[in-house]
């Protein structure tokens, strides 16, 4: 499993509401080109965010969708990526004293060809790309406007 944190400059208020705009998933998961759609109810348990991930013009389409919402403070989906397979990627946000949040971010091989081929290398690729997830997470949750 790779797991990266980073320390965000906002409440966890602030970061989950982004992790909560599906709409916004495409500007800061890396590998994400395009969000096709979001359910209306997201990020309840079972609702589904369709995406596209991968270049154009490899990129395949599928879905993620809530296993977990504890808001503000965790988040969990399953990442389709058909015909690769799909994670468990979850989120942990925890206040820090100082009105930051550490931001804890695992990601696994749940399912298909991904699952059986795991190795150091790709927890390595993993760890680079979800080090740079966070990197544009925190960017968009540090420009909200906490008045909002």
């Amino acid at each position: 499993m790779a797991v990266v944190e980073k320390v965000i400059d906002a409440p966890p208020d602030q970061v989950f509401e982004v992790l909560a705009d599906g709409w916004t998933y495409s500007d800061w998961v890396v590998g994400t080109a395009h969000v096709r759609d979001v359910d209306d109810d997201w990020p309840r348990v079972g609702s589904r965010l369709h995406h596209r991930a991968g270049p154009w013009p490899f990129s395949l389409q599928d879905a993620s969708t809530v296993l977990e919402c504890r808001a503000p403070h965790r988040l969990v989906l399953r990442a389709g990526l058909w015909p690769a397979g799909e994670a468990i990627v979850a989120f942990v946000l925890e206040p820090l004293d100082d009105g930051r949040t550490r931001v804890t971010i695992g990601e696994d091989f749940a399912a298909g060809p991904l699952r059986w081929v795991r190795t150091k290398l790709n927890d390595l690729v993993l760890h680079q790309r979800n080090k740079e997830t966070l990197a544009r997470l925190s960017d968009i949750a540090t420009r909200q406007r906490p008045d909002r």
